[in-house]
């Protein structure tokens, strides 16, 4: 006889493609819990008969979730509830933040179980830098709204992430080529996948290759980082200078400045201490 789990929510990581990525960890759990939040069903079923267990189900998603969620947190004290969602780890564009947030403050335990994520295994694809960066989710479809997310994220120096459908996919790449420049990324799709692919190139030429041709599958897209940011212009460096030295003392200036631009403490030092002098 197995062991029932204690009671809690368990946040299950499930594969993205291939089932042979499901962790031991995650396919025990997913046994042995007293109920599967499930964002689609009939998908957690595929995966419940992969590795042979009924767990009944209940569906837990955008256009139930405020309905069906103090349910579940009443639950919480008595059974073990797993979430899962379609494919990847809940969470990442789905509603289960909501369901973990109510648990917590209910007195709930939660465990989370590491394990795929669409996002990260596109990054590691990519061989674009890694060491800083921001998962957008979904542009917004509508023209301008795109433009205004794209503007918000523009100037970070770290790579982006977003995921995409391919029917829009022509059309988000050719405004990430308008509204971020010339910066190198990756597309990657059907990750784990018999027919994984990722196509690497500047946005302008990703945008051209799929301007005609929609791919099939769930995409990712990765940006690289900007490019070095010009030097600022002398005017902007003494205005910078004269802001600093009505707070700090010269050399306290200097390495403000130093700090937001970049260049040379001993320089902007110099230069501090004629802006003094002329004051």
């Amino acid at each position: 006889m197995t062991d029932p789990l204690p009671p809690g929510l368990y946040i299950v990581a499930t594969p993205i493609g291939n089932l042979g990525d499901l962790t031991p960890r995650a396919a025990d759990v997913l046994s042995r819990a007293n109920l599967i939040a499930a964002e689609d069903t009939r998908v957690t079923a595929k995966l419940l008969r992969h590795i042979g267990t009924e767990t009944p189900m209940t569906p837990y998603h955008d256009h139930n979730a405020d309905r069906v969620r103090p349910g579940l947190v009443a639950r919480l004290g008595s059974e073990a509830i797993a979430l899962v969602s379609d494919a990847g780890t809940p969470m990442i564009s789905d509603p289960g933040f909501k369901l973990v947030r109510d648990a917590r403050a209910a007195g709930h335990k939660i465990v989370t179980l590491p394990g795929p994520s669409a996002a990260i295994a596109a990054l590691t694809l990519a061989g674009l830098p890694t060491d800083r960066f921001l998962f957008a989710g979904f542009l917004p479809p509508k023209e301008k709204a795109r433009a205004d997310a794209l503007a918000e994220v523009k100037a970070l120096r770290a790579s982006l992430v977003f995921y995409e459908s391919g029917p829009r996919l022509g059309a988000t790449l050719a405004a990430m080529a308008a509204g971020l420049g010339a910066r190198d990324a990756a597309v990657a799709r059907e990750i784990s996948k018999a027919f994984e692919e990722c196509v690497t190139g500047t946005l302008d030429e990703l945008a051209a290759r799929y301007a005609e041709h929609a791919p099939k599958g769930e995409i990712v897209i990765v940006v690289g980082p900007p490019g070095e940011a010009p030097p600022p212009e002398a005017e902007d460096i003494d205005a910078l200078l004269t802001d600093a030295l009505a707070r700090l003392p010269i050399a306290k200036a200097a390495g403000e400045v130093a700090k937001a631009t970049g260049l040379p403490r001993h320089d902007l030092y110099t230069r501090a201490l004629e802006l003094k002098e002329r004051a």
